[in-house]
């Protein structure tokens, strides 16, 4: 197997932060994948999976280990099931190629996750979900190399254990499997997705008449947004030099919901359906961002290098020459005030490689 050494990370994430991996090498093909996993277990080095470097924070130091890149292409829709249409993509293939294909093929299901950067192996690692639509909901099935096993196996969306921004993939069995290709199953001329308060304004504004907007329409206000937010990469965008939303929203019990509202000098903070079952069915999500807001934080916010940006309180950016330590410091800083003003602590995001 060919492998560089000593190769420059920061380049190839949004952040533009992080130090060298000892030895890195993209994969083409599934074989190649086969083989790097053991030549890391002959080595015996550490493994890092690399997709679209868009949910990640790099340590300055590196990673003393292999870095396998994932380039896995190929995108087709491959199978029709009455109205649904499979949409079967390579790992390695960009998450916008694969909005832009499905909703070009007017297949409804992902239009709202226009703009997300990374790859398509990336999103049921995260249940990357936006504007009213997870993956898991559209996710048929998947094909990935099962570590410990030294096999290629297919998991269907049940054998993923999705919940919010959660998968087996980075809970119970992280790092065990390395996804190679994902099948979307979605709905063939089918409507969009307009549930979510931000995106149903920005059609409003955009369709006075209140007619129907096009999936390509859809894809293209949600991209706008974004772009509002700072959470679409624009070249010459300093807010766009971010891991995106760079903490969780928690999902907290109704208790502490009615003690954060009650205590609130200002309107009562937005609450949303946390999707959950069981003992756990009265809990609900709390924006992260009102959160955030509320203990001080505007956006602008800068700590050294290290901000949150102007436009979404939800990001922190990179203001230029800002280490992975410049960012950790400003996060630590944002999650110690809010668990003290409100005794909600934050859930960073982004993937901590090489720490």
């Amino acid at each position: 197997m060919l492998t560089k050494e000593n190769q420059p990370l920061a380049a190839l994430t949004t952040l533009g932060i992080g130090g060298v991996a000892r030895w890195f090498v993209e994969a083409a093909a599934e074989a190649d994948i086969e083989e790097a996993v053991a030549w890391a277990t002959e080595h015996g080095v550490d493994l890092f999976v690399l997709g679209g470097g868009s949910n990640l924070l790099v340590s300055d130091s590196g990673f003393n280990g292999l870095v396998l890149k994932i380039g896995l292409r190929g995108i087709d829709l491959i199978d029709s099931v009455g109205q649904f249409k499979i949409l079967r993509a390579g790992a390695g293939v960009s998450w916008e190629d694969c909005v832009n294909h499905a909703v070009a093929a007017n297949c409804a299901g992902i239009e709202c996750l226009a703009g997300i950067p990374g790859t398509v192996g990336g999103t049921p690692v995260q249940n990357v979900g936006a504007y009213g639509q997870e993956v898991s909901t559209v996710i048929d099935r998947l094909r990935a190399f099962d570590r410990r096993d030294r096999a290629f196996v297919e998991l269907t969306a049940s054998d993923c254990k999705f919940s919010y921004r959660r998968s087996r993939f980075n809970t119970t069995d992280r790092n065990r499997f390395i996804v190679t290709r994902v099948d979307y199953r979605l709905t063939g001329d089918g409507s969009p997705t307009i549930r979510y308060a931000d995106l149903e304004r920005a059609i409003a504004a955009s369709h006075p008449g209140g007619s129907q907007p096009t999936l390509e329409e859809v894809a293209a206000i949600v991209r706008g947004v974004r772009q509002s937010k700072g959470m679409l990469i624009v070249d010459g965008d300093p807010d766009s030099r971010s891991a995106g939303s760079f903490f969780k929203n928690p999902v907290i019990s109704e208790e502490l919901f009615q003690r954060i509202a009650a205590g609130s000098a200002a309107a009562a903070p937005p609450r949303y359906p946390a999707g959950l079952v069981g003992e756990h069915a009265n809990r609900v999500k709390i924006p992260a961002a009102w959160l955030i807001e509320h203990a001080g934080f505007a956006k602008g916010y800068a700590l050294g290098a290290a901000g949150i940006s102007s436009k979404h309180t939800l990001a922190i950016v990179n203001l230029g020459g800002a280490t992975a330590a410049d960012i950790l410091a400003l996060a630590t800083k944002i999650t110690d005030t809010v668990a003290e003003k409100f005794g909600v602590r934050l859930e960073m995001e982004p993937v901590k490689v090489g720490f």
